[in-house]
């Protein structure tokens, strides 16, 4: 493959621990939050999916999903608490990075490798979570699939980053840690690195297509740096 210039990152469970607006408030949500989160996340995503099937005049941003699949994960969970709810929702705007996070990106920078996000957020949370997260400076570009008008993986999507720097999708990695995503990306033409933090089962034939990853940290190394 040829030598990659660029690293295109997922943002929501890639860079960005999508579990912190729930486990900032685990007290308040009490032990089951884990299950709780796991759920919000399962329906949000499917959210994009149906959303994106049913074709463009059915499109909302990913705000609207993440606060409506909040709505929904609430009532399934029994959790009736609104100023809890109010909180966790705009916890989401601040996630954390994991901790392998800047040092990759600050890897990548001193190697003269360009760093971008495409991300399924509209820009103004994308904005909110690369500032809070403090991974701004690291990264050359923050896209989000508003541009294409539909979510991850529709081709529309990913061909932003192509069309940002210039680069045909083979001289461009692409690192994710939803195998659906990476799939996706593999499709369009990407080398492709799935972060499997939580050593899920292989599925999409990544095993053969992608470069499996326990983490982040691995990258470099995986990039050849």
């Amino acid at each position: 493959m040829p030598r990659v210039c660029a690293v295109i990152f997922d943002a929501y469970g890639t860079l960005l621990d999508v579990h912190t607006a729930m486990s900032r408030h685990a007290a308040r949500l009490g032990p089951t939050w884990p299950a709780i989160s796991a759920d919000w996340r399962a329906k949000q995503i499917e959210y994009t999916w149906v959303r994106s099937l049913a074709g463009p005049q059915h499109h909302r941003d990913f705000w609207h999903l993440t606060d409506e699949a909040l709505a929904w994960t609430a009532a399934r969970h029994g959790v009736t608490d609104a100023a809890l709810l109010t909180d966790v929702l705009q916890n989401y705007r601040r996630l954390d990075a994991f901790a392998d996070a800047v040092p990759v990106l600050t890897r990548l920078r001193d190697g003269g490798i360009h760093r971008a996000i495409l991300s399924n957020g509209n820009p103004g949370m994308l904005a909110d979570a690369v500032r809070a997260a403090g991974i701004e400076p690291l990264l050359d570009a923050v896209l989000s699939v508003e541009s294409a008008g539909v979510f991850k993986p529709d081709p529309r999507v990913y061909r932003l980053a192509t069309e940002r720097f210039a680069v045909p999708a083979d001289e461009m990695a692409f690192v994710s840690s939803n195998a659906w995503d990476a799939f996706g990306a593999h499709a369009f033409g990407f080398q492709v690195f799935w972060i499997n933090r939580s050593s899920a089962p292989g599925e999409y034939d990544l095993a053969t297509t992608a470069t499996e990853l326990r983490d982040l940290a691995a990258l470099p190394d995986a990039l050849a740096l």
